[in-house]
């Protein structure tokens, strides 16, 4: 079957109405978690497979997350899905309004490598919610968990509504040729500007998730050991393949060295002395992604780590210090292993090197001092902020998650992925009788003239 006659298929069983009754959502949610309950062990050792992941960490962050998604959207769907009541202007009394949701259509979403579990799973789960049709775009880059996705989710998913679609460049390519209700993609800039362009051309809506160097800012009011711990879990997890993780670090002269210390100390905490031999510590996708990296390590001077096996894509955690602005590493998202720390000369040149690049997908801030912390949440713009902890507002299920400017477009998680993948429809209901319509329609005499004057004043 040609990838034009698997959407036409799609479109065709929306139009029968299949998707819309909330019996059909909830089973398809219901049966989703029972793929992933059941069949958890079979997507850990896929994940193992593409990334080395710990199967804890597997659990925590792609398919508990997604559990958790579910249970939040069946518990409130009925509730979201009730019209909501807007008050009437008196003019128009009697009357009533409301908005009413409205499935898209067919929605396609594409997924990255880096969690392809959750990124592809957590997305269909308000898809389905909000009566779609779904198409299913997992990763090439993650093999395994592709294959997985495309294996077990027709045995438990409605095969008419929801497909899955394997490939690569060329399969991605033509799935954008396709016309769709809306495109959900996460991933860099680069591919998100492509999946824009061809979007256009059908006016097709797009919730873009994509990335950024997303900013520490530390200073001395806090526990630097409690904070550096935070910031090695937030970073090196996934070995550093998180979109929200913490690329870089600004902190003062005298906070900077303290904590990279305190950072050295806690990555030897959670993975030992030697983190190649730690089976939490996960392994750079690819080559290509690996190579990129270790270019990246000859900026600064190493504090930790640094350490590299190319034949099993090891790359140790690694903190950089006397890092300068123009290095390469701070001229891209890091997406990898290598924490970045950048001597500031306080909080006002912190803000101004956060302002002068791309808008971030998220930034973090480290300092107890509510003054420090008021001035980056009114004067930075960010995907999310996070005082205290980075990453964890994704666990937020009713925080939106998304980005701003170049980090992304749209948001979802909770009852935001059902706003994402649904239409608000508004509805105006008013009887023929009595017809007070009459007040407005032609030929407008001196009254009706004395009538809208009047009725413009008390509006205003």
């Amino acid at each position: 079957m040609t990838l034009a006659q698997t959407v036409d298929d799609l479109r065709s069983s929306y139009a029968s109405g299949i998707t819309k009754p909330l019996s059909w959502r909830l089973a398809q949610l219901a049966s989703l978690r029972r793929m992933l309950v059941e069949r958890g062990p079979d997507i850990e050792d896929a994940l193992l497979a593409d990334l080395a992941k710990n199967p804890t960490e597997s659990q925590i962050a792609e398919i508990g997350f997604v559990v958790g998604e579910i249970d939040h959207t069946v518990k409130h769907l009925r509730r979201w899905l009730r019209p909501r009541r807007v008050s009437v202007p008196g003019a128009l009394l009697p009357a009533r309004a409301a908005v009413v949701r409205e499935p898209l259509g067919v929605v396609l979403v594409i997924a990255p490598w880096n969690y392809p579990v959750q990124l592809l799973l957590a997305p269909l789960v308000g898809a389905l919610a909000a009566g779609n049709a779904v198409l299913l775009k997992p990763s090439e880059l993650a093999p395994a968990t592709s294959a997985a996705m495309a294996r077990l989710l027709p045995l438990y998913l409605d095969p008419r509504a929801v497909s899955v679609v394997e490939g690569g460049v060329e399969e991605t390519t033509e799935l954008l040729e396709q016309r769709w209700d809306h495109i959900f993609y996460t991933g860099n800039g680069r591919v998100g500007r492509i999946v824009a362009a061809a979007a256009a051309r059908n006016l097709t809506p797009v919730t873009l998730e994509l990335g950024g160097k997303s900013p520490v800012y530390v200073d001395d009011t806090v526990d630097l050991d409690a904070a550096a711990d935070r910031i090695v879990w937030g970073k090196f997890m996934n070995a550093g393949q998180t979109c929200v993780a913490p690329d870089y670090v600004l902190a003062s002269a005298s906070v900077a060295p303290r904590l990279a210390a305190s950072l050295a100390s806690a990555i030897e905490r959670l993975y030992g002395v030697d983190p190649e031999s730690s089976p939490d510590y996960g392994r750079i996708v690819n080559s290509a992604q690996f190579d990129r990296l270790t270019g990246l390590l000859d900026a600064g001077t190493t504090v930790t780590g640094g350490r590299s096996d190319a034949a099993s894509r090891y790359l140790a955690p690694t903190v950089l210090t006397d890092v300068p602005l123009d290095a390469p590493v701070m001229q891209q998202e890091i997406f990898g292993p290598v924490l970045p720390i950048v001597t500031v000369s306080g909080l006002d040149e912190a803000i101004s090197i956060i302002t002068a690049g791309d808008k971030p997908l998220a930034l973090y801030v480290f300092s107890e001092s509510p003054r420090v912390r008021r001035r980056i949440l009114t004067e930075t713009s960010s995907g999310a902020v996070g005082f205290g902890v980075p990453a964890a507002h994704l666990a937020v299920v009713g925080l939106p998650f998304g980005g701003v400017g170049q980090s992304g477009t749209g948001a979802y998680h909770g009852e935001n992925s059902l706003r994402t993948f649904s239409h608000e429809k508004a509805v105006l209901t008013k009887s023929l009788k009595p017809d007070t319509m009459k007040l407005i329609y032609p030929p407008y005499t001196e009254a009706k003239d004395r009538f809208a004057r009047g009725l413009l004043r008390k509006l205003g």
